[in-house]
């Protein structure tokens, strides 16, 4: 691993406060699964659309355009669906991960967004809570770049503890503060429930996991980060 690559996470905000939501409780549940529905229903819809367009006589015209969407449709929802089963699911009996399938995974959920995805990541193996942690930072900094930009995603194990950042850069990078209302653990307020209900999920299992998190705002930038025991 390089100097540059290592002494990455050092520049990491400091931890956010402690948590205060209750994951376990049925209101986190229900937003957790709108949300989940709120991702697979665009794709899956356009399946329909784009079933619909076939089966119409008079749309015969279209069948290529039907198809198109159709394709990209179905993989957009299987991307999503592979990335939602390691990052929020119990993926089978799995406990520990190769970083390279989760390249694959994080990579799935960014061939569909504006921004790109540069993993910092050497090939190696993570536990379940470092895997989840890493999915969910790196899905939180491509909606912190609506403009498009680049994530650089990077984790360093150092003194038996995996350090991890997301450096989301571009044009209006940003969080919602339902956001960072979510990694430091708070309660929603207002604003809207999806965005806050993955933040605060990932507040919640790197506690859990007996790590930390931390964020940090400039200029055209957002920097998330977190720790967790390796």
């Amino acid at each position: 691993m390089t100097d540059e690559a290592a002494s990455a996470p050092q520049a990491a905000a400091p931890e956010l406060n402690a948590p205060k939501v209750d994951i376990g409780g049925p209101d986190f549940a229900a937003l957790l699964a709108a949300r989940l529905c709120h991702d697979f229903i665009s794709p899956a819809s356009a399946i329909v659309s784009g079933l619909d367009l076939l089966e119409d006589p008079s749309a015969q015209d279209m069948r290529e355009d039907a198809m198109s969407l159709i394709s990209s449709s179905a993989r957009k929802l299987a991307d999503l669906l592979q990335f939602t089963r390691v990052a929020f699911g119990a993926s089978a009996s799995a406990e520990n991960f190769d970083s390279r399938e989760l390249e694959k995974l994080a990579q799935g959920v960014f061939a569909h967004v504006r921004p790109t995805l540069e993993w910092a990541i050497p090939p190696s193996t993570m536990n379940k809570a470092t895997a989840r942690a890493i999915l969910n930072i790196a899905q939180i900094a491509a909606s912190a770049l609506p403009a498009g930009g680049k994530a650089t995603l990077r984790a360093v194990v150092a003194d038996d503890r995996v350090a991890i950042t997301a450096d989301a850069a571009g044009p209006r990078a940003r969080l919602r503060p339902e956001v960072l209302a979510g990694l430091k653990g708070e309660a929603l307020a207002e604003g809207l429930g999806g965005p806050w209900v993955q933040a605060a999920y990932l507040n919640a299992l790197v506690r859990a996991a007996g790590g930390q998190v931390g964020v940090e705002l400039g200029e055209d930038q957002v920097v998330l980060a977190a720790w967790v025991p390796a």
